[in-house]
């Protein structure tokens, strides 16, 4: 894993901004979009947009200030949390520019971006990175081919804006590929996808964890996993948490740190059992009490473990010259 040489000074504050005074990422994911709705939005009489936007900013409130960064959607999150204060100023601000879902079939997805919005205007707004999910199969063939091509684009939007740009692969079974046969190729396909993203002009890998856990539990062969996609991967990169089991992916994120990752971008994983709530003054206790605590267990478990994102895998600090008089004149 390295840093980009080609590394400018607009990314480079941005990566700055969402990491914390250690180069680690201790990022909070609150930008679901249609899976929160389906919990929230049960009665049809309800005002979907209110009960929407109320949710993120408790959940906000409560996790944004102990986190260096937050992940926010552009429809129900990131304007409503600066206007109304939520983000704390000294919180990386990380936001979608995907549309929510995919088109194509379940098993040959296709990510398509969010009509009306993009990275100019995640970037006039004031944040700090853009995120990409991006469904991807490495051994999809032409789909695969489509996948990159739209991940190629949006950086090269990045880098014209000089913003960072954080992609999320997600894979998913193929068409006549069952459950079984998927989880055991789970390795392989992270790995391979690793490469392949990291190959485009991104700045960080937001990743699966490389192994299903129900089908391997030696925690030897999980490490080893986490370290081949440290190898794989020519950016720094972060754990997802894919909405697994909070002490599943207290596991996960700290065999990556061990492998080399440089800290996690967690979601449902720290936040899901809030979504049943109704009452809404339960569901903010829950928030600054369970949640702020899985939150506080997942720092402490990257400042122990994980790897500043500006240093190499033999733990050097690479260095980058200081810009000259008149970098400026070029900018």
């Amino acid at each position: 894993m390295g840093i980009d040489d080609a590394l400018t000074i607009g990314k480079l504050r941005g990566l700055q901004q969402l990491a914390d005074a250690q180069g680690l990422f201790i990022m909070t994911a609150m930008d679901h979009r249609g899976s929160l709705e389906k919990g929230l939005c049960i009665d049809p009489d309800a005002d979907c947009f209110r009960l929407m936007v109320d949710f993120k900013l408790d959940l906000c409130r409560a996790l944004a200030p102990a986190s260096s960064g937050v992940l926010l959607d552009p429809i129900y999150g990131a304007a409503q949390a600066i206007a109304s204060g939520a983000l704390p100023g000294n919180t990386g601000l990380l936001v979608s520019v995907e549309a929510t879902g995919y088109e194509g079939g379940k098993t040959a997805r296709v990510t398509r971006l969010l009509d009306g919005w993009g990275v100019e205007k995640i970037k006039r707004l004031g944040a700090s990175a853009v995120k990409m999910l991006v469904y991807f199969r490495p051994d999809s063939g032409d789909l695969a081919t489509i996948q990159l091509d739209t991940v190629a684009k949006a950086a090269a939007q990045c880098r014209e804006h000089d913003i960072p740009f954080l992609v999320e692969p997600v894979s998913y079974a193929l068409d006549g590929e069952s459950a079984e046969a998927y989880g055991a190729k789970k390795t392989d396909i992270v790995i391979a996808t690793a490469k392949m993203m990291t190959a485009l002009p991104i700045d960080v890998l937001k990743a699966e964890f490389p192994a299903d856990m129900k089908l391997v539990t030696d925690e030897g062969r999980l490490l080893d996993a986490c370290r081949a996609l440290d190898a794989a991967s020519a950016k720094p990169w972060v754990i997802l948490s894919a909405g697994a089991d909070f002490s599943v992916f207290r596991r996960q994120v700290e065999l990556a740190c061990r492998a080399g990752a440089s800290g996690f971008l967690g979601g449902r994983a720290i936040w899901q059992e809030a979504v049943a709530m109704t009452d809404r003054d339960a569901r903010r206790r829950f928030f600054e009490t369970t949640a702020l605590a899985r939150l506080n267990e997942l720092i402490d478990l990257t400042r122990q473990w994980g790897r500043p994102w500006y240093r190499s895998a033999d733990g050097i600090q690479e260095e980058r010259a200081l810009p000259d008089a008149d970098w400026y004149r070029n900018y």
